[in-house]
């Protein structure tokens, strides 16, 4: 059937696709299905999948709003394409963190923390920290009520106390209520008319004018109102019961009268016997705030943390780099600003007088009770502590030897008023079931569900909350089923994983329940055990099942044996993808000779498990981690080997890694480190086999419109050098900066080396193009007159990496510098891409590509890599397990986190977090060979690698 026979009903038809490097591609595709979009790495699957696909299904759904609301929104350009028919709007889910902003927290992300706010406001009860008791106010209609149950004929004095106001006499206040119309007071025990006490003060104060008679019968200036605010009370009201309609609103009318005279207070006195009520919302002497929404907002200024404003961490003094080596003892120097020899006088302090307070100055920091470890911060009267010994050099920081010390040991340290919790005091008093909001925001997202569906809640409060409810636990279900049970709501947004970040945001789209759409996924497994991608199948199907079109990107095998239909896109990257390989079902796949995805699936092709494993003997060992849902544990890293940490998704891989080992390494070698390390007790082993460390993760690696691969590797550099080296720009005096599109001089003055210029369109998608002076170009035309091979410096940044490490084949200087780039499978992105456009793995493998460059600075390094894999087909994990071997042998070590099974088969050593995430995980479940961990009972990932570890994959080298 031809593509204009389709239904666009049924399909989506896309035609003449010419987006980046695809080649006029022509695409049916079904609707309301999972279908997984798979090729090399830059085999062009998310120009078709989000440039092309995405952008046109946003752009035409954007298009159809009025001119004024477009003009809120981001402006979005026409795809390259012929044209699209059948689509509907998309929503793209990238693997991108969410959000830089400090602020923002997984709640806050998905919008449970809204409803949470508004369930705590509506039904949450404040309890006084002091009696425990809840603290609640009285109405008009609850006094009223309570009054009522007396019996018929009971006789009601409803009283408020007088208000003191000290620039008035009690006769004065006295013709103030005769004014108002009130007739009688309680005074000093006694029902009184107010004419008679006025004439009795009057008399008393023996011919002073009535006007300035003083309570006490003293002369105005001088008087003083009775000790006892309710010594004087005003008689608003005294109300015989009976059964009529009238008595009740008389009653609620007095009330009403007394708490507004009384200015909150009002008293029933029944039989002489008096009962006080209060409007306001006060116990134990205490007033509490009244819970509203912004009561719990740490994003408003009325909710959040007056020291703090709501980050929840504040510029302090950091506590791992005050004792950076926990292993030591105080008397061995433990203690990192006291060991000079001017300083060590408060050091010396502390030691002569231990005995006295017997203090272990000999044991480890680490093996000191948490008592003992606080008093080396507080001090007491035999020594002055750490906290004391900063106090001192914040007085004398007039001195520039003291402020440099200073910034040494500052650092980000939680908030030591809201503890990290980021709201006020006060809204901690509020709970629902005996549970405050920060304990549910700091619970597991698990234990955060099941507290919601076990609420046991008052027929008024289940009125109340039942809407509101069910958004919370709908939320929380879909997070958990996408397999992020594991983290809390009060989580920084900003500390996840792009996989992490990219199933909240598709646990949000669910939350959401649109129909009709079409959703475009970017390698949602990332960052996922093998054991939940079954889970987060089963969500993308449910996805499918209400009616809509899903689209994934996707390496993961699983994902596409689960597919309804699958899209090759090849058959290599670069200029030799961008064509349809192969369309169809995955049975199908597996017998196709053209896909490269189907000859790895298949086995016809394969990643052969190494012949050997490497043998280490030194290693650096993490004591005591705790951070987290770490368990105490003690971790060997073995050095110049290739080892991977792995385990299920919230076992505390990245807690042990990334939280610990980084920071507390760049402080052992005496790198600063900016962030402050998490909870461990000590750092030892061969420390001294490691000059450097190296995290390599997959943040950009520039923003600038201009930044591109080779100039970060630095071949520019040579290129430029080469031409300025010329004798035609000899001649002109050029310079190897006048080649360079980064600074002025021989780049277009128009377009500032940028060879496009973008027009702003109020109303419209922006307008980017070519620029008129240099044609694209990016320079003058007496730079490009030079020219080196017939080709000037604007052609030369339009050949990918491949083309030019034939160009350049006669120049070592620029080759040593571009192979790196090929040997991590980039051969295909062109010299001058920018790098705005490449992907988090591209980013990636464009910093290893860096090092390996760097190779010959004969420093020790350990590299750090997050999950290296993604984004990478097996053909291109291939080739970045031989730049692995590359590094190790300039003597490097390589530690890497993750989840593939062909990175796990082919590491040295493999270390195991677990068994599950969250509560349950943060345990060592196993350390050693891949080949012991198969046989590994407990370790889920043992129970996955069995099958990849197959003697046909075994190396024949």
């Amino acid at each position: 059937m031809s593509m204009t026979d389709l239904d666009p009903q049924q399909y989506i038809i896309i035609k003449g696709a010419r987006v980046h490097n695809l080649k006029n591609l022509d695409l049916a595709i079904p609707k309301n299905k999972l279908i997984v979009v798979t090729g090399m790495s830059g085999s062009g699957k998310s120009s078709l999948a989000f440039d092309t696909l995405f952008a046109e299904g946003q752009r035409r759904y954007v298009e159809s709003l009025s001119a004024y609301a477009r003009q809120f929104l981001g402006r979005m350009n026409k795809p390259e394409v012929d044209y699209i028919k059948g689509i509907a709007p998309a929503i793209a889910i990238e693997q991108k963190v969410i959000t830089s902003n400090p602020r923002s927290t997984v709640g806050t992300s998905t919008e449970i923390y809204d409803y949470l706010k508004l369930l705590f406001a509506r039904i949450g009860r404040t309890y006084s920290p002091v009696s425990g008791q809840e603290v609640t106010r009285e109405t008009v209609a609850s006094v009223v009520d309570q009054a009522l149950q007396f019996p018929p004929d009971t006789v009601i004095n409803v009283l408020c106390p007088l208000p003191v106001n000290p620039n008035r006499s009690l006769f004065e206040e006295l013709t103030v209520l005769l004014q108002k119309g009130f007739v009688r007071v309680k005074y000093q025990g006694s029902y009184v008319k107010i004419e008679t006490l006025a004439g009795q003060l009057s008399s008393e104060a023996g011919g002073v004018p009535a006007e300035r008679v003083s309570s006490a019968g003293s002369p105005a200036g001088q008087q003083k109102r009775p000790a006892q605010e309710n010594e004087v009370q005003i008689v608003i009201d005294r109300v015989r019961l009976d059964a009529e309609e009238e008595t009740a609103h008389r009653l609620a009318d007095s009330v009403q009268t007394a708490f507004f005279e009384g200015r909150g207070d009002c008293f029933l006195e029944v039989e002489g016997v008096s009962r006080h009520f209060s409007d306001r919302f006060e116990l134990d002497g205490i007033p509490f705030e009244e819970p509203s929404p912004n009561f719990f907002s740490f994003n408003n200024p009325y909710g959040a943390c007056r020291r703090c404003e709501g980050y929840g961490k504040v510029i302090g003094i950091d506590p791992d780099l005050v004792i950076p080596d926990k292993s030591r003892s105080v008397y061995d120097g433990a203690i990192a600003p006291w060991r000079g020899e001017k300083m060590g006088e408060w050091l010396q302090k502390l030691v002569k007088n231990s005995l006295k307070f017997d203090f272990p100055i000999h044991r480890s920091y680490s093996d000191l009770t948490p008592e003992q470890q606080e008093l080396l911060w507080t001090g007491n009267e035999y020594f002055k502590g750490i906290n004391d010994f900063f106090e001192d050099l914040e007085q004398h920081t007039y001195k520039i030897q003291y402020r440099v010390m200073l910034s040494r040991y500052r650092g980000k340290t939680t908030c030591p008023d809201c503890r990290g919790t980021r709201l006020r005091l006060d809204a901690a008093y509020v709970r629902i079931n005996g549970r405050s909001i920060s304990d549910v925001v700091l619970m597991p997202l698990d234990e955060a569900l099941a507290f919601f569906e076990g609420l046991e809640l008052e027929a008024h409060e289940q009125a109340i909350a039942s809407r509101v409810l069910a958004e919370i636990v709908t939320r929380l279900h879909f997070l958990t089923d996408v397999g992020l049970s594991y983290l809390t709501l009060n989580r920084l947004s900003n500390t996840l994983s792009g996989g992490e970040s990219q199933r909240i945001n598709l646990a949000s789209s669910l939350g959401s329940s649109l129909v009709g759409s079409i959703y475009v996924l970017d390698e949602p497994s990332i960052g996922l055990h093998p054991r939940d991608t079954q889970r987060l199948i089963g969500v993308l199907k449910a996805l499918r099942d209400v009616g809509n079109t899903v689209v994934v990107v996707e390496h993961e095998q699983e994902m596409m044996e689960a597919a309804d239909y699958l899209i090759d896109i090849g058959p290599e990257a670069g200029i030799n993808g961008g064509e349809l390989v192969f369309q169809g079902n995955f049975e199908e796949i597996l017998a196709d000779g053209n896909s490269l995805t189907g000859k790895y699936l298949s086995g016809r092709e394969f990643i052969p498990v190494p012949a050997s494993r490497r043998k280490w003997r030194d290693s650096v060992v993490v004591n005591g981690a705790r951070e987290n849902n770490l368990k105490n544990i003690n971790v060997r890293f073995p050095l110049h080997v290739f080892t991977v940490v792995t385990g299920v998704s919230g076992s505390g891989k990245t807690s042990l890694v990334k939280r610990i080992l980084y920071p507390a390494l760049q402080k052992a070698i005496g790198n600063y480190s900016g962030e402050q390390t998490g909870l461990y007790d000590s750092l030892t082993g061969d420390i001294s086999q490691i000059e450097q460390v190296e995290m390599v993760d997959q943040n950009p690696i520039g923003r600038s419109s201009r930044s591109n691969p080779v100039t970060y590797v630095k071949a520019w550099d040579e290129i430029r050098n080469l031409f300025s080296s010329q004798p035609s720009a000899k001649a002109s005096g050029l310079k190897p900066s006048a080649f360079s599109f980064n600074v002025e001089g021989g780049r277009c003055d128009v377009c500032q080396g940028d060879g496009e210029v973008k027009i702003e369109m109020q109303f419209m998608a922006d307008i980017v193009l070519t620029c008129e002076a240099c044609g694209g170009k990016r320079f003058k035309q007496h730079v490009l007159d030079v020219t080196w091979k017939g080709k000037n410096v604007s052609e030369i940044l339009e050949m990918s990496i491949d083309e030019a490490i034939t160009f350049f084949e006669d120049q070592p200087r620029i080759l040593v510098r571009l192979m790196p780039l090929s040997a991590v499978g980039l051969g295909y992105i062109k010299l001058g891409q920018s790098s705005s456009t490449l992907s988090g793995g591209e980013a990636q493998r464009i910093k290893l590509a860096s090092f390996l460059i760097k190779g010959n600075n004969n420093k020790k390094t350990l590299f750090i890599f997050d999950e290296p894999t993604t984004g990478l087909h097996f053909h291109d994990i291939k080739k970045l397990l031989a730049s692995f071997d590359a590094l190790l042998a300039q003597g490097n070590s390589i530690l890497v986190i993750e989840h593939n099974m062909e990175m796990i088969k082919s590491a040295d050593w493999v270390i195991d977090i677990g068994p599950e995430g969250g509560d349950k995980g943060g345990s060592l479940v196993f350390e050693g060979t891949p080949e012991d961990l198969v046989s590994h009972q407990e370790s889920y990932t043992g129970a996955f690698l069995g099958s990849h570890l197959h003697p046909q994959a075994q190396s024949t080298e």
